[in-house]
């Protein structure tokens, strides 16, 4: 059982030993042998193949086998739009994490709409690559801190019910969580959060369930006092 060395997520997920096979595409093979020399520290990781463009990753992700694919969203001859797209039409063979050098939201909510199960800046990627591989292959969607907190702030702008989060409210809560405490607090549906934070509606519910299993809530109101005494929003 593999357990990632991060404050919040080593106190929240274990992940049972399983081979993950894992392609990796980007144009520059620095970036590539360098992510590899990473993951390849990993028990249960495996790279089964790169590709320096996008031509041909529909095809060789479906021959590797791959479960993972993580996709420079720059890629020459077909880009990660392109092959998102390609993906989409023919069926998904495997799960992908966007890499781009950019946080912008409009193309964060368009490669998830396309399907994309996490979205990670380059100069994230080296510490989140490996909780974002784990965290897609439990079927939850995952973002970078600085594109986490982008898309929080963007859904929670200007709401005068709003206080600052503090660091530390519950030691098993997740940053992730928190923010879904604060959303249902503020009378956020299942399906708006869904929507605001780029998430499916399967993982909200599976974030709901855990927070009422970690605060011992019986429902949306006990979920919506837990906020207030903990002064996540305001009375």
């Amino acid at each position: 059982m593999l357990l990632i060395k991060n404050n919040t997520f080593e106190k929240n997920y274990t992940y049972n030993m399983q081979t993950i096979n894992i392609h990796l595409a980007d144009d520059h093979q620095i970036l590539i042998d360098g992510i590899k020399t990473l993951l390849n520290t990993i028990p249960g990781f495996s790279i089964v193949g790169t590709s320096l463009n996008g031509t041909n990753i529909y095809e060789e992700v479906t021959q590797n086998n791959a479960d993972v694919l993580v996709l420079d969203i720059s890629m020459p001859e077909k880009d990660g739009i392109q092959v998102l797209k390609e993906f989409s039409k023919k069926g998904f063979p495997c799960k992908v994490i966007i890499l781009s050098s950019y946080d912008d939201l409009k193309i964060v909510k368009e490669v998830m709409k396309l399907g994309a199960s996490g979205y990670l800046t380059k100069q994230c990627a080296s510490e989140s690559i490996i909780e974002a591989i784990q965290v897609i292959t439990m079927g939850q969607e995952y973002f970078c801190k600085t594109v986490q907190n982008k898309i929080f702030n963007t859904a929670t702008k200007d709401n005068p019910k709003l206080k600052s989060v503090p660091q530390v409210i519950h030691p098993t809560l997740t940053e992730r969580e928190i923010e879904i405490i604060i959303l249902i607090s503020l009378e956020y549906s299942g399906k708006e959060i869904s929507e605001q934070l780029f998430i499916s509606t399967n993982t909200v519910e599976t974030h709901r369930k855990n927070i009422m299993k970690k605060i011992k809530a019986k429902n949306t109101i006990s979920i919506v006092k837990y906020a207030l005494k903990h002064k996540l929003i305001k009375s």
